[in-house]
């Protein structure tokens, strides 16, 4: 159980390689069960079946150790897809851009252990109106914003206010940086959020992972102003309740937690 537990923290931290870890257990346990099938009863898998079982135990081992619903989907999907396109007359090369693509869009996995969530419709129409109800001047920062569909979003419906986003995939900041060219109160920074300066902002949006809540908390009392507004999406601060909390009712079962910073 202590090797579980310290698993389940090397999730929180460095989910890729407890990923990495989770498909590397479910292929030997898979190779253990076709050859005792094969031994004890003449059965033979072909190759997607053991493939889509192969996926089924990575992603469930993932899960059991700690890794996100997002993972999970990712380690049963994976294998199964490569069967299922290796036989396919495609050049070796649309492999690893497919790869490439996934390191890019999830470099923060890696760097900041922070890999890529994405804000749904109802998420952001529950930030407009937290945002309607802030004092002006509004300064508004994502912390990790993608592509930057919903800062974009918000910016649209506050024209009044200031939006920053804050992103280092760096195709997810090609991308936002694009898109926010034609918004004239959005801008994109390529910058870790360590080395942001919180201060100039009064409302702080979130979507990250566990792992760093408790050191961005600190942060964010250490800078922002009392009275200034947190807000994560589905992961807490630990040993901090919310002051609000309000729920989403996605296929994520996510929720919107709220804290001010305190005096």
């Amino acid at each position: 159980m202590v090797l579980v537990e310290g698993l389940r923290r090397l999730a929180q931290r460095y989910p890729a390689l407890v990923a990495l870890l989770a498909q590397l257990l479910a292929t030997a346990l898979l190779t253990a069960v076709v050859l005792a099938a094969n031994h004890l009863a003449g059965w033979r898998f072909g190759w997607l079946t053991a493939g889509l079982l192969q996926g089924l135990m990575a992603a469930t081992l993932g899960r059991w150790l700690g890794l996100s619903r997002w993972w999970w989907w990712l380690n049963l999907g994976f294998v199964p897809a490569l069967l299922a396109f290796g036989g396919a007359p495609l050049p070796s090369w649309v492999f690893l851009a497919a790869f490439l693509l996934l390191l890019l869009f999830n470099w923060n996995s890696f760097t900041e252990r922070v890999p890529l969530y994405l804000t749904g419709a109802q998420g952001t129409q529950l930030l407009a109106g937290i945002i309607a109800q802030q004092p002006a001047p509004l300064r508004f920062v994502d912390l990790g914003c993608g592509p930057a569909g919903p800062l974009l979003t918000l910016a649209r419906q506050f024209p009044t206010g200031q939006f920053v986003g804050v992103e280092t995939a760096p195709l997810s900041y090609l991308l936002a940086k694009f898109r926010a060219l034609f918004q004239s109160n959005c801008s994109i920074r390529y910058q870790s959020l360590w080395r942001t300066d919180l201060a100039e902002f009064n409302v702080l949006y979130c979507f990250l992972s566990p792992a760093p809540m408790a050191a961005l908390w600190q942060k964010s009392v250490q800078e922002m102003r009392p009275g200034a507004l947190f807000v994560s999406n589905t992961f807490e601060v630990p040993g901090v309740a919310p002051e609000q909390t309000l729920q989403l009712n996605d296929w994520r079962d996510s929720s919107l937690l709220l804290w001010r910073i305190p005096g």
